[in-house]
């Protein structure tokens, strides 16, 4: 098949250039089956669909910033780590994020909840949700940074406005005053607007601790308790060693 220039151009006009260096070998297939110029055309524009589908998918990984690796095709559903894993299948379903709930996960180091919160997020990401995931001590530098140079309110904006934030370690430390405010301003803007997972060492009954305002702490922690899927996972570390055996 020969591609002329008027063709090139057309297709650069409607923006589907990609599909010249496949062209030859469409027409070819489309030849070979009998295809009418119908089935023909309906080949091309699947093939168009389905690049910019993944091309769509690849920019909302990369905006969200999730691990590529931490997927939950690699993870060992029959791990030495306990957890409620008919309730992990569960969550896959992503029916809490349209409910706009949250989820919870709770656990020693090593135990996989930094890798299911990534898998999670990677799943929401495949299903055309907007995600962004971060850990705690990276966000709260950079709004600590924007107070600096009067983005504050950008930046907290970028966290309130996924519909699935992820907060990976949060609680390593007490929060500042600044931090505390800026955790309860996220909690509740978000409440009943977008998803929420959060990771910690912690369990949730012993974040209020972490906070110097009681009131604050309360008044957050049941904003993002409420309707929250929570999950303790416990075993021993080296979960990712076991994951990296199965990979």
């Amino acid at each position: 098949m020969e591609i002329t220039a008027e063709l090139k151009h057309l297709f650069k006009a409607l923006r589907l250039s990609p599909l010249l260096s496949t062209l030859p070998e469409r027409a070819a297939y489309a030849k070979g089956n009998k295809h009418t110029h119908l089935e023909f055309l309906e080949l091309l524009l699947s093939d168009e669909v389905e690049r910019r589908t993944q091309g769509a998918l690849q920019r909302r990984l990369q905006s969200a910033k999730v691990d590529h690796d931490q997927v939950l095709e690699r993870f060992d559903w029959e791990s030495s780590v306990t957890l409620d894993r008919d309730r992990l299948k569960g969550l896959i379903s992503l029916e809490w994020i349209e409910r706009r709930e949250n989820v919870i996960l709770t656990g020693p180091v090593g135990v996989g909840k930094t890798f299911i919160a990534n898998a999670l997020a990677h799943v929401a990401c495949r299903r055309g949700k907007s995600v962004l995931l971060l850990k705690a001590a990276r966000m709260f530098k950079t709004l600590y940074a924007a107070r600096a140079d009067n983005s504050l309110e950008k930046e907290l904006l970028k966290l309130i406005a996924p519909a699935l934030l992820v907060i990976d370690d949060f609680g390593l430390e007490r929060l500042t005053q600044e931090q505390a405010h800026d955790f309860y301003e996220i909690v509740s803007e978000r409440y009943g607007r977008g998803s929420t997972i959060l990771t910690s060492n912690r369990h949730i009954t012993e974040w209020v601790t972490l906070f110097d305002d009681q009131i604050l702490a309360n008044s957050a922690l049941d904003r993002l308790a409420h309707n929250a899927h929570q999950m303790i996972i416990e075993g021993e570390k080296g979960f990712h060693q076991e994951l990296l055996m199965i990979g």
